[in-house]
Formats: C-alpha cells, sequence, structure tokens
C-alpha cells in the first residue's frame, strides 16, 4: 500500500509541478531561448520568437521528482558495492544524471544567442552515449531479452557496449529531428516508454519496481508539457526536451532488458527524423553524389505538411496512430502467444 501512495505521489507531484513551471517560466529570460526557425521545414516561420528549451523544466522536474522516490523514500537496495559491477541501483541514479547531461547539451545550445555547430552538437551526443553505454554494460549487464518471446541471451560487454553507443547516438538524434510538429516527438516518447515498460513487465525484465516510479513520473511529467505544446503551441521543448527524451528512450530500453523493442518503440522515430538524418549523412559522406529518399521531403513530417498539404493536427494524428497502432499490434501478438502457450 505504501509504494502505491508513492506512485500517486509521484504522478502527481510531476504533473502539478510541471505545469506551474511551464504556466509562469521562472527565470525564462535567463534560462530560455526562442525559437529562430529551421531551415527548409516546413511551417517553422510560426514558431519563431515563441519560448524554447522548456524541456529543460519538465526533465529536470521528472529527472528530480524520480531520484527523490527511488532513492530517499523506503528505497530499493543493493548488496553490492557502490561502484561495484551489477548495482542497479547505483546504475539507475547514474542514468538519470547522464539524461540531466544530455538535457543540459541541448538547453545551452537553445539559449545561446547563435545555433551550435552541428559538428559541436554531434560531439556532446556521442560523449554523453559513450557514457551512458558504460553505466549500462557496467551496472545493468549484457543480458538482452527478446520482448516478442521472453526469451533472452548474453552479449560479449564489448559488442554490448558498441551497440548502446549506437542506440544512444540514434535515439537522440531521431527524436531530436522529429520535433518538428507540434506535440508529436512528446507523445510518441510517451507510447515508447510505456510499451517499453509493458514488455519489460510480460518478459519479467524489470529490474525493480524503480522502472514503475520512472514511468508514473515521466508520462505526467510530459502530458504536461503537451498541453502547451499541442497545436498552436504556445512554447517548444527544444533540444533540451528532445535530446534529454531521446536519450531516456535508449537507457529505459537497456534498464529493462529490452533494447531491441527499439526497432519497434523507436520505428516512428526513425521513418519520421531518422530517414532525414540518413539522407544527411549519406550526402554529406559521398558529397552528394548519393542523394536517398530524393523524391521525398524529410523528416517525413515536412514531406505530409509540404508535398501532402496536410495540416499540423493532420501530421500530428496520422504519425501518433500508425506509432500507436505498431505498438498496439505488438504487445498484442505477443500477449496472444503467452496466452496461447507458444511461448513461455
Amino acid at each position: 500500500m505504501y509504494f502505491i501512495y508513492k506512485m500517486a505521489i509521484g504522478l502527481v507531484a510531476a504533473f502539478a509541478i510541471t505545469m506551474i513551471l511551464l504556466r509562469f517560466l521562472p527565470g525564462e529570460k535567463i534560462l530560455l531561448g526562442h525559437d529562430r526557425g529551421r531551415k527548409f521545414a516546413q511551417g517553422a516561420a510560426a514558431n519563431i520568437g515563441k519560448p524554447t528549451g522548456v524541456g529543460f523544466y519538465f526533465m529536470l522536474v521528472f529527472l528530480v521528482i524520480s531520484a527523490i522516490l527511488c532513492f530517499f523514500y523506503n528505497p530499493v537496495t543493493s548488496d553490492k558495492g557502490f561502484f561495484e559491477s551489477g548495482n542497479e541501483v547505483t546504475g539507475l541514479g547514474l542514468g538519470l544524471i547522464a539524461t540531466l547531461a544530455a538535457m543540459v547539451t541541448g538547453w545551452l545550445d537553445d539559449r545561446s544567442k547563435d545555433a551550435w555547430n552541428e559538428y559541436l552538437k554531434g560531439a556532446l551526443d556521442f560523449i554523453v552515449s559513450l557514457i551512458g553505454a558504460f553505466i549500462c554494460v557496467h551496472f545493468f549487464g549484457t543480458r538482452v531479452y527478446i520482448a516478442m518471446t521472453g526469451t533472452f541471451f548474453d552479449l560479449h560487454p564489448i559488442v554490448f557496449y558498441i551497440l548502446a553507443v549506437i542506440l544512444f547516438v540514434v535515439s537522440i538524434n531521431a527524436t531530436n529531428a522529429t520535433d518538428g510538429i507540434d506535440g508529436l516527438s512528446g507523445t510518441l516518447s510517451i507510447l515508447a516508454v510505456f510499451t517499453t515498460f509493458l514488455m519489460g513487465f510480460m518478459c519479467l525484465s524489470l529490474p525493480d519496481r524503480n522502472s514503475i516510479l520512472l514511468l508514473v513520473v515521466f508520462i505526467p511529467s510530459v502530458m504536461a508539457y503537451l498541453l502547451y505544446n499541442f497545436n498552436p503551441s504556445k512554447m517548444l521543448m527544444g533540444d533540451a526536451g528532445s535530446r534529454g527524451l531521446g536519450f531516456f528512450i535508449a537507457f529505459f530500453l537497456i534498464y529493462c532488458r529490452v533494447p531491441l523493442l527499439y526497432f519497434i518503440v523507436g520505428l516512428p522515430f526513425l521513418c519520421d527524423g531518422g530517414i532525414s538524418i540518413v539522407k544527411i549523412t549519406v550526402g554529406r559522406l559521398t558529397k552528394k553524389k548519393i542523394i536517398l529518399f530524393k523524391n521525398i521531403t524529410t523528416p517525413l513530417h515536412d514531406e505530409l505538411r509540404k508535398n501532402r498539404k496536410f495540416s499540423v493536427k493532420r501530421v500530428w494524428f496520422v504519425l501518433v496512430i500508425a506509432a500507436g497502432m505498431i505498438d498496439f499490434l505488438y504487445v498484442f501478438t505477443a500477449t496472444l502467444l503467452r496466452v496461447l502457450g507458444v511461448v513461455g
């Protein structure tokens, strides 16, 4: 019963505090920047001048409340040394700090007068990804569950580390590139984290009850932001939000032992923002001798807005419904296999 109270307090506090902070934007002139518009992005002019970087507020609320609930009130403990391999409690704490670091790198760019160089941002993404991957390998191990069946296997630590770095880098950048439509990136992030938790629960791969606390604090924090970000938006999460969210999605997947599930929960990010990253990267590496998706404007939401003449709300609806259907079908199939006794 105590844990239920703990969950309820976390849920209500996360939503209420985020709502209050976003309503008044304390320290706006110091903490926030204002949208500069994005080159070639469809409809970007409509956002110029709006407060950006408010991901600083909702990510900070999520991280602080999660830390308080997980580590200060009847916390989960470990019988391992503080920095000993396999101490999942320490791993979670350091993972939240690394998420904060990812958020801060984006926030500093948001509030700067001139946008940071892309190579600088890429280098910072890579550094936090290296750190995040080390935390995951050292404290959580290298076991990987196949979410659909519940079976698992162990990877060599070096292989796991390399793949974890790739997952962090991809998730950060795909989430960031998807953040171009009001309410889209935040909604997809909620779907991704919720589905990850659900499949981890079905696989019995969740490390401890802290995963539940992370979920019940994460969702209301982001939902409170979405109330201000749905079209027409009043404010934008900026890189502080998108980079923080992208890092946490990757971290939560590994924390729940289902990193391969990113191919499902991250598919909307990959199809929307990911193809834009691939297109730009290949074009630069080949000096534009090879242009992928030549007839498609990327990210995909720009294709729908510019060439298909979709409204912002319709783009949001189409992409979110598609993401929801993908997640639902995956969870439904996994559940059906278990009910029929096909898998354990």
